[in-house]
């Protein structure tokens, strides 16, 4: 059973930055592939970010591609999301998720949150205008 514990969140400006940390229990932190989503309030939870098993492949939704950056770490068992110019839009709840090692990650597999396994808590991010 995977465990996620996210963290980092808190209360900013609109032009500042965060960083977002997920903490993984066990091997799924360093084999599998991992995403981030948020969810903003009265909206549903919508995909935001991903990263391959070893970091080499990124994927981002339109809307944070060029100001965010996810990234890991499989030493520490740790994805982060690096996020830059936040938007008043962006504030959320954001949820690290482990993606099904039984499918590919592909563009289509990515976005549907049925394919994922485990999913943390959620960490606030709230922007201010």
């Amino acid at each position: 059973q995977v465990e996620l514990v996210e963290s980092g969140g808190g209360l900013v400006q609109a032009g500042s930055s965060l960083r977002l940390s997920c903490a993984a229990s066990g091997r799924a932190g360093t084999i599998y592939a991992m995403s981030w989503f948020r969810r903003a309030a009265g909206k549903e939870r919508e995909f935001t970010a991903a990263t391959s098993w070893n970091g080499a492949d990124t994927y981002y939704a339109d809307s944070v591609r060029g100001r965010f950056t996810i990234s890991r770490d499989n030493h520490k068992n740790t994805v982060y999301l690096q996020m830059h110019s936040l938007k008043p839009d962006d504030t959320a709840v954001y949820y690290c998720a482990v993606f099904s090692p039984g499918l590919p990650l592909t563009s289509a597999t990515m976005t549907g949150q049925h394919n994922y396994v485990g999913w943390g808590q959620g960490t606030k991010v709230t922007v201010s205008s």
